[in-house]
């Protein structure tokens, strides 16, 4: 007979029981598949706070600091340590990196504003900062706005995109002023437990050219001839604005800018645009006219065609090399994606890698589509990006800055590197980049070249579903006014960083002048895209071509202002 007192013993003991496995399995979350809250919540509050900039301070020897930024190509990791809004990290790697941004920087003998990486745990095994185990912060390369590639981010966090966490950080080298970045989380382990749990599936990111993401920088020719204007640009540039630097350098007339997307004729005259919900055209506002005085400049009329690209060594032929970054499916040998699995993040078998191949051939052949690809968010992913109208990715001859995510099977697409987004990389005139196409939301090339949008619009339900998320983020990010507010939210936070920046690109003047057409961006991009898809503006390269009366004119809207790769050259040091 078992007694009360034998009960009650025998309670405690399985309480005790109890209790120890509660602790093992809060200890051992990893192991069991389960992520605590806090392990999130710590370095994203920390760290990631966007109504405050944070600070960073790098501690290192100044000749070994100097000597890694003589030898930034090289991306070698070297010893500091890292004070985060005042607390100290010790022994982290830190390395320069960057695509083109990085060999421009290197290059250039008037500065050392490269973007960077730490890896808490790259000398200390296991450590973390708060749970985050790799960080990148920006330099705003290429962006007078400061605010791209935020904006961007921001856009997709809102649409329920899974994004790298950003913020602002203020950077300092041994308590001296260095300049205002953006941190971001890298898409690394840390990012996966957030978004996927500790069962997280595999993660790659294709580059094509092997630049960056933590490979070896090619040498100089190895890169491939990009779209040259007279200055070598990839946004043909329109009338300059005097800023403390100087003049932003003027466009160039000639062939070669390296817009695929039609440009508009009727350049030289009077500059309507749509006014209202209703589409229809008008004249411009002031405030969208802000070119600081200048008349709409004279672009060449010319259409780009993908032909254009064939002679030069661009376009198509960067895709037959493209090693499977392209996403289009070849063959069933794992060495003809060898451009996607050399750049694995995590330890990946043959087995994972066949898994990828297999959904590739599925979706060549428009098979058992919403098993291999996460359909809904490949969709939401590629709706921002055509808002955006971001080139310099997967959606160009470019075919590059986009991570794919696969898990059981299934393959999705995650963001990376915006600071070319708002049409500043490859994109024609401001009336080109306005009316970007949302039916073939593609430059230098096919959407066939590009199937894993491209079989996705194929399907009548899918395009529904992808116009849906258009004019969902339109309504609600764009013309609720939400987005200008949020510009003049950033611009209260972060525009005595901007001033003071030492290491600026661009010039607090030419960071204020970039803000209004920043704005003007969002109010026509979303005038431009509900037209769209409301039938009244073409949504083809196509029928754009045919009807470019019916195109919103916006080449009074001066977008070199934001930022490009070649109106950067009066940075003050």
């Amino acid at each position: 007979m078992i007694t009360s007192k034998h009960i009650h013993v025998w309670t405690l003991i399985a309480v005790g029981i109890v209790t120890c496995l509660m602790c093992i399995f809060l200890f051992k979350h990893e192991v069991l598949g389960i992520v605590p809250v806090t392990h999130v919540s710590e370095y994203a509050e920390k760290l990631f706070d966007q109504n405050t900039v944070s600070t960073i301070d790098i501690q290192m020897d100044p000749e070994e600091w100097q000597n890694m930024l003589d030898n930034a190509l090289q991306e070698e990791y070297v010893k500091c340590d890292v004070v985060i809004n005042g607390e100290t990290i010790y022994n982290v790697g830190i390395r320069p990196k960057g695509n083109t941004s990085l060999t421009q920087v290197a290059n250039d003998p008037n500065t050392d504003r490269v973007s960077f990486k730490f890896e808490f745990d790259h000398y200390v095994k296991g450590q973390t900062y708060y749970g985050l185990d790799k960080l990148v912060v920006n330099n705003m390369y290429a962006d007078a706005t400061y605010m791209k590639e935020y904006l961007s981010y921001d856009l997709m966090d809102y649409m329920g995109i899974k994004t790298p966490l950003y913020a602002f950080t203020s950077i300092t080298v041994n308590g001296d002023p260095w300049g205002l970045y953006l941190a971001l989380e890298a898409l690394e382990e840390s990012f996966a437990i957030r978004n996927y749990g500790a069962d997280y599936g595999k993660l790659y990111k294709p580059e094509t050219m092997n630049m960056g993401g933590g490979g070896k920088m090619p040498n100089e020719g190895d890169r491939p001839e990009m779209p040259q204007g007279d200055k070598g640009g990839q946004i043909p540039m329109q009338n300059g604005a005097e800023g403390e630097g100087g003049k932003i350098p003027m466009p160039s007339e000639a062939e070669g800018e390296s817009g695929q997307m039609p440009t508009p004729g009727n350049e030289g005259s009077q500059v309507p645009m749509p006014s209202g919900e209703e589409s229809q055209i008008s004249m411009p506002s002031e405030e969208d006219r802000q070119m600081v005085g200048n008349k709409p400049p004279e672009m060449p009329s010319r259409e780009f065609q993908r032909e254009d690209f064939k002679d030069k060594g661009q376009g198509m032929p960067m895709d037959r090399d493209s090693g499977g970054s392209n996403l289009v499916y070849t063959d069933d040998n794992l060495e003809s994606y060898e451009t996607v699995f050399e750049s694995a993040v995590f330890k990946t078998s043959d087995e994972d890698k066949g898994r990828v191949v297999t959904a590739l051939k599925k979706l060549s052949l428009g098979e058992e589509l919403e098993t291999y690809i996460n359909v809904p968010e490949v969709l939401k992913y590629f709706a921002a990006n055509t808002i955006l109208v971001n080139l310099d990715s997967y959606l160009s001859n470019m075919q590059h800055n986009y991570y794919l995510y696969e898990e059981k099977g299934q393959l999705s697409m995650l963001p990376w590197d915006y600071n070319l987004s708002f049409g500043t990389f490859q994109g024609g005139s401001s009336t080109a980049v306005i009316n970007f196409p949302i039916d073939t939301p593609v430059s230098g090339v096919s959407l066939e070249e590009r199937p894993i949008i491209g079989k996705l619009l194929e399907v009548s339900e899918y395009k529904e579903a992808y116009h849906n998320d258009l004019e969902s983020a339109i309504a609600s990010y764009f013309e609720s006014g939400l987005y200008e507010k949020r510009i003049d939210q950033l611009d209260a936070l972060i525009g005595d960083y901007v001033r003071e920046d030492a290491t600026a690109f661009y010039s607090y003047d030419e960071y204020k002048a970039s803000l209004p057409v920043l704005k003007a961006f969002g109010r026509l991009r979303a005038q431009s895209i509900r037209g769209q898809l409301e039938g009244t503006i073409p949504s083809t390269t196509e029928t754009q071509k045919n009807e470019q009366e019916k195109l919103i004119q916006a080449d009074s809207i001066n977008l070199s202002l934001l930022g490009s790769q070649n109106n950067r050259e009066n940075f003050k040091r």
